[in-house]
């Protein structure tokens, strides 16, 4: 199938997000008309009030990339907000989208919906087969019944509803706070500040866990890929298809922005899953691959993090 999003009406719900703002910049390629709302305009939470929007705006498609998003001290901290917010975002927006008759609608999950010790790499079917890892279980669980209420909607109403799971996404956007960053932004940050200091870059945990990167343009291209070429109820795996350790991508983060300084581990820090690699080969089989090297999407988004195009700057 083929859904040509060309003379659409595009909402992407959190454009002011790091995957929302990708996904921005990828429609302006296409012949569509782009809609946000920002959030002193829409409280995502309040379903009456997205409701009213929606029924005003008319979307015919929507990229559902709005979140309540953090590491794992965010999520281990705060797990009411990452379990209540987005709940009733999903909610919200997808009950929206069936009461004004939307055409297409993508949620945007995350890899942690699978569990801690799933077989690597994670194939979709992974899905609810374990425990999940307790340091962000809240936002997994959220996401987890994001999948499952758009499968409910296509199941029950004939809604074309579909589900991308992205693994770890960095990029322009990204979230550069220490106190609520993943992985990828604080080691740009640690690095960076380490270099003008001439100290030390401190790792969480032991380094030891392997984790897999996508660069954030990459993730919006795949979801245009799959609102135009995917119409299932089970959802799809977008990653790069390799993972590296967070000690060696410490030393390649080091590497690209030129410090050459000593790295010491924080033992009372967790490690979080021992290895996230997601099998995205049903990606790959409707024709979609990534176009960033880990090294080049680094560079870029060190780029960004001196341009001051993030949060927590």
């Amino acid at each position: 199938m083929t859904y040509s999003l060309a003379g659409k009406r595009v909402w992407v719900a959190g454009h002011r997000g790091m995957v929302g703002s990708a996904i921005v910049r990828r429609l302006a390629q296409e012949d569509c008309e782009v809609l946000t709302a920002a959030r002193d305009e829409l409280d995502l939470t309040d379903q009456r009030a997205v409701l009213g929007w929606m029924h005003n705006q008319r979307p015919q498609a929507v990229f559902l990339a709005a979140a309540r998003v953090g590491g794992i001290l965010a999520n281990d901290s705060r797990p009411v907000e990452f379990l209540r917010d987005n709940l009733l975002i999903e909610t919200a927006v997808l009950t929206g989208a069936e009461s004004v008759g939307v055409e297409k609608l993508l949620f945007l999950g995350s890899s942690c919906i699978y569990p801690k010790h799933a077989e690597q790499p994670i194939r979709e079917e992974a899905l609810l087969t374990g425990s999940l890892e307790p340091t962000n279980e809240w936002y997994a669980i959220a996401k987890i019944a994001g999948i499952k209420l758009a499968e409910a909607y296509r199941r029950e109403y004939g809604c074309d509803f579909i589900s991308a799971m992205p693994t770890n996404l960095y990029g322009p956007g990204d979230n550069f706070d220490l106190n609520a960053s993943h992985v990828m932004p604080a080691l740009i940050r640690k690095v960076h500040e380490a270099k003008l200091a001439g100290g030390a870059v401190t790792v969480w945990g032991t380094g030891t866990p392997r984790r897999e990167f996508l660069y954030v343009d990459d993730c919006a291209d795949a979801c245009l890929h799959l609102m135009q070429h995917y119409s299932d109820a089970p959802h799809i795996n977008v990653g790069s298809g390799s993972d590296i350790s967070i000690m060696e991508l410490t030393r390649l983060v080091m590497e690209v922005l030129d410090y050459d300084g000593p790295v010491v581990t924080d033992s009372a820090k967790p490690d979080g899953a021992p290895r996230k690699l997601m099998d995205s080969a049903r990606l790959a089989a409707l024709g979609w691959q990534p176009k960033t090297a880990l090294r080049d999407g680094i560079a870029l988004a060190y780029q960004a993090f001196l341009a001051g195009e993030g949060r927590g700057l």
